[in-house]
C-alpha cells in the first residue's frame, strides 16, 4: 500500500479511529498519492476497517483511551516512542487531545525533527476548578512538546493566545480554518438520490405540514442537547406542527444527558431520534433549520455541511461557530446555554423563511469559495513541504 516513490515518511494519530473516520476522510490517501508514505496510528475501534479500506495506508494500534487513565497513557507513550524510533518519520501530526499528548511527547523524546498539533477544540472550555487547571496543564505540555500548532479556527488562535497556552510564532491557521474542509460534491441538492430521500421521509413519517429543526451530534450535555430539548418543549406549545430531529448516540460514559432529558427524547411523539448515520446530508435536505447549540467546538464540519445544503443555521456563540456564521448575516447566533435566547431565535426563524433562505443562500456560496476539501489538503500538503524544505 505504501507509495514506493515516497523518500518522506509521515504518521497521523488521533486517539480513536473515528476520528481518522470523520474528521479526516480523504486526507490520509491524498498525502499517499502525493509524495509521502502515511501511517495511521490510532486505539482499535469499530471505524478502523472502514478507515484502512478508504485510505489505503498503514494503521498501527496503538490503544489509547479518551479519559484520564495514567498507567495506559505511560503504556502508549512508551509504545509510541518505540514507534517512532523504528519507523524514522519526517513528520508526526496529532488530533484530539490524548493522541496530540502522547504524540507530541513521544515524538519530541524520539527526536522528531517536524512535530504538528491540529487543535479542534478543546474540553476544557467547559471544565471548572481542579479539572480545567489539569486540562490547561496538559494543553501546555502538548503545545511545549511540539514546535507546530495548528488551531483550525481564528477563535481558537486567539484563545491559545489569549490563555497564553503557547508562543503565538508556532500557531497556523490552514487556509481559512477547517481541519479538512467539506466535500462539496457530497454536499450539494443535486447529488442527493430520490430513492433516498422517499425511504428517508417515509422512516421519519415526513410531512410537508410540519416544520423540522435539525441537530447533528452526540447526545451530551456538552453539545447543548438539554438546553434545545427544554426550548424545544416551549416551543412546541406555540407550534404544534414543530418537529425535531436528533441525529447522534448518546454517550453515556463521558457526558450522559439528565434522565428527564433522555425521557423526552424516547417518548415525546414529536422528537425524532435517529442513530447516528452517513447519510446526513438528506436529513440536511428535509430540514427547514438547523440548530446546534454545542458549548464548544473547533470548527465544525457539521455547520459547513449544513452552510453546503443551503439549510438556514441557528447556532451558540462560540469558537469556531462564529468563524463561520455571522449573525443576521448568514445565520442566528444565540448567546450559549441562553435558553431565552434559542428559543426567541429559532421563533424568528419560523416566522420569517424568506429571510433565513437569504441568508443560508449567501453562507452557501462563501462555503464553496472558501472550504473545499480539496483545498485545504493542498494547503496542508504545501505547509508539509515548506516544514521539509521541500522546493517541489
Amino acid at each position: 500500500m505504501a507509495n514506493a516513490n515516497a523518500d518522506k515518511k509521515l504518521i497521523r494519530i488521533t486517539t480513536v479511529p473515528m476520528a481518522l473516520r470523520y474528521l479526516l476522510p480523504g486526507q490520509m490517501k491524498f498525502m499517499q498519492q502525493n509524495g509521502f508514505e502515511v501511517i495511521m496510528i490510532s486505539a482499535d475501534g469499530p471505524e478502523l476497517n472502514d478507515v484502512i479500506q478508504n485510505e489505503q495506508c498503514r494503521h498501527i494500534i496503538v490503544p489509547m483511551t479518551r479519559k484520564i487513565t495514567p498507567l495506559q497513557d505511560l503504556k502508549c507513550l512508551l509504545q509510541l516512542i518505540k514507534i517512532f524510533r523504528k519507523e524514522r518519520p519526517d513528520i508526526v501530526h496529532t488530533h484530539t487531545p490524548k493522541a496530540g499528548l502522547l504524540g507530541m511527547l513521544a515524538a519530541k523524546f524520539a527526536g522528531i525533527k517536524v512535530r504538528i498539533h491540529t487543535v479542534a477544540g478543546m474540553p476544557l472550555m467547559v471544565e471548572k476548578g481542579a479539572k480545567l487547571r489539569l486540562l490547561k496543564f496538559v494543553e501546555k505540555l502538548t503545545y511545549s512538546a511540539a514546535n507546530h500548532v495548528w488551531p483550525n479556527s481564528n477563535s481558537l488562535y486567539r484563545y491559545i493566545v489569549d490563555n497564553k497556552f503557547t508562543a503565538e510564532k508556532k500557531l497556523t491557521i490552514i487556509a481559512k480554518g477547517s481541519t479538512n474542509g467539506i466535500n462539496c460534491n457530497r454536499f450539494s441538492k443535486a447529488a442527493l438520490d430520490e430513492h433516498t430521500i422517499l425511504e428517508i421521509k417515509n422512516s421519519i413519517h415526513y410531512s410537508t405540514s410540519c416544520t423540522y429543526l435539525l441537530c447533528i451530534g452526540r447526545l451530551v450535555a456538552d453539545k447543548g442537547i438539554v438546553e434545545l430539548v427544554h426550548v424545544f418543549l416551549l416551543l412546541q406549545k406555540k407550534y404544534p406542527a414543530l418537529k425535531l430531529i436528533l441525529v447522534g448516540d448518546y454517550e453515556e460514559e463521558l457526558d450522559p444527558l439528565p434522565a428527564a432529558v433522555m425521557q423526552q427524547i424516547q417518548t415525546n411523539e414529536n422528537i425524532v431520534h435517529v442513530k447516528w448515520t452517513q447519510q446526513v446530508e438528506y436529513f440536511m435536505h428535509l430540514s427547514n433549520y438547523f440548530v446546534f447549540p454545542s458549548h464548544r467546538e473547533g470548527f465544525p464540519n457539521v455547520l459547513l455541511q449544513a452552510g453546503a445544503m443551503e439549510l438556514p443555521i441557528i447556532c451558540s456563540r462560540i469558537a469556531g461557530n462564529v468563524d463561520i456564521v455571522t449573525d443576521k448575516q448568514t445565520g442566528l447566533i444565540f448567546e450559549t446555554a441562553n435558553e431565552q435566547q434559542m428559543e426567541q431565535q429559532i421563533e424568528y426563524a419560523i416566522l420569517n423563511p424568506a429571510v433565513m433562505q437569504n441568508m443560508a443562500q449567501t453562507l452557501a456560496q462563501i462555503i464553496k469559495k472558501d472550504y473545499q476539501r480539496e483545498n485545504i489538503w493542498q494547503n496542508i500538503l504545501a505547509t508539509y513541504k515548506s516544514l521539509l524544505h521541500l522546493n517541489n
